[in-house]
């Protein structure tokens, strides 16, 4: 692929990348000739993702990763490291759901382990790439690109789900802050909103009438958004076209919050 979004020679790690939104997101920039290792907690499902894009002519590397532990964040950025032979774009995915419940019944133990991946896993997972990033430019190769996956949740209002919605606000914040520290050595944070996306995570709901009725009948777009609706946006952020572009938070929504 050639042109202003051709990764040919982009170094990317995408945590949470066995599916949704993430393997949407690897899946585009494998295409556009990065090469790419994707991390998961389940061997299994990273072993279908692997299958799944081998069999669209696109190579992976699978690494089993959860990144609620802190150790393993750091261990995986070393064997990416060394997969990849270097590293200069991070997408900052992984991420879970405590399911809905009301404030006065969630639990600390519900909230604590959303907290754990998503946002000690997020913190991690930003730190260790950059500083990758950072000895890059200290090595006279300046530049790179973090990707934090935060939510509309973090902007919307997002009653029974405080956990997560706090996690992806913070995600916001952790940009915004990276952003600032790190463009000194031409590594570019930026977040990225989706909205609400048919995946996994959104599996009750999809056969919902009531929250079709309700909500995505509120979609401009008409639509649930899907995985591969974030290659684009991947792309873009990973690739040199999005150099000055630091510190911003774009939404994915098909229009939701505009209506």
């Amino acid at each position: 692929m050639s042109g202003i979004f051709d990764l040919t020679g982009k170094k990317a790690v995408v945590t949470g990348g066995s599916a949704g939104i993430g393997l949407g997101m690897a899946k585009g920039l494998a295409e556009a000739g990065a090469q790419v290792a994707i991390w998961g907690r389940s061997q299994d499902k990273l072993d279908r993702a692997v299958k799944e894009l081998a069999n669209l002519g696109l190579t992976v590397h699978p690494q089993q990763v959860d990144v609620s532990q802190e150790q393993q964040v750091v261990d995986g950025f070393g064997k990416a490291n060394e997969l990849l032979g270097g590293l200069n774009t991070v997408v900052v995915n992984a991420g879970i759901g405590a399911g809905q419940a009301r404030l006065v019944d969630t639990t600390t133990e519900q909230y604590k382990r959303v907290l754990d991946t998503n946002l000690d896993g997020a913190f991690w997972t930003i730190r260790e790439g950059a500083k990758y990033m950072k000895a890059n430019s200290e090595a006279g190769n300046p530049g790179g690109s973090i990707i934090g996956i935060s939510s509309l949740g973090a902007v919307d209002g997002s009653p029974s789900n405080y956990a997560y919605a706090a996690s992806k606000a913070s995600m916001i914040a952790f940009v915004k802050s990276a952003a600032v520290e790190l463009a000194r050595y031409g590594v570019r944070v930026n977040a990225v909103l989706p909205g609400w996306i048919a995946t996994d995570m959104t599996e009750r709901l999809h056969d919902s009438e009531i929250f079709q009725d309700r909500v995505i009948s509120r979609v401009p777009a008409r639509r649930w958004g899907k995985p591969e609706d974030f290659a684009g946006i991947a792309v873009y952020l990973a690739s040199d076209s999005s150099t000055y572009q630091t510190g911003t938070s774009t939404l994915v929504d098909g229009g939701y919050a505009i209506f």
